[in-house]
């Protein structure tokens, strides 16, 4: 039997995964074998931390509205289900951001957010 090199498409696909590699240090970059394995690894972290990254900044939001909602005397779970109550459908990310950068309208939120609650 004669043995296969692929010849012209192993190349490339060595091509492409060599400059996909660019950068790393030392034969991260220079030898094949090493450059698949990291690569490999650097496509599986990519993957997981794509949706790491979603759970992060949910935490980073509740974190935010907690620490907002606690100023003006209302725990987070309890600020939630009274917005819940009222009918107020804001989602986290944006809760966040009024907590920020428009004290004035969390304060409303939180007045209405006590009121449906009691």
């Amino acid at each position: 039997m004669v043995r296969v090199t692929y010849g012209a498409p192993r190349r490339q696909k060595k091509v492409r995964l060599f400059r996909q590699a660019k950068g790393y240090r030392g034969g991260r970059s220079k030898l094949w074998r090493t450059v698949r394995e990291t690569l490999l690894r650097s496509w599986a972290f990519a993957y997981r931390d794509r949706r790491q990254r979603k759970r992060q900044f949910r935490r980073l939001w509740i974190v935010r509205i907690n620490a907002a909602s606690r100023m003006r005397g209302m725990r987070y779970s309890v600020f939630m289900a009274g917005l819940k109550r009222a009918g107020i459908d804001l989602n986290r990310k944006q809760l966040s951001e009024l907590a920020i950068h428009d004290p004035a309208a969390f304060d409303a939120l939180v007045d209405e957010a006590r009121g449906a609650l009691v």
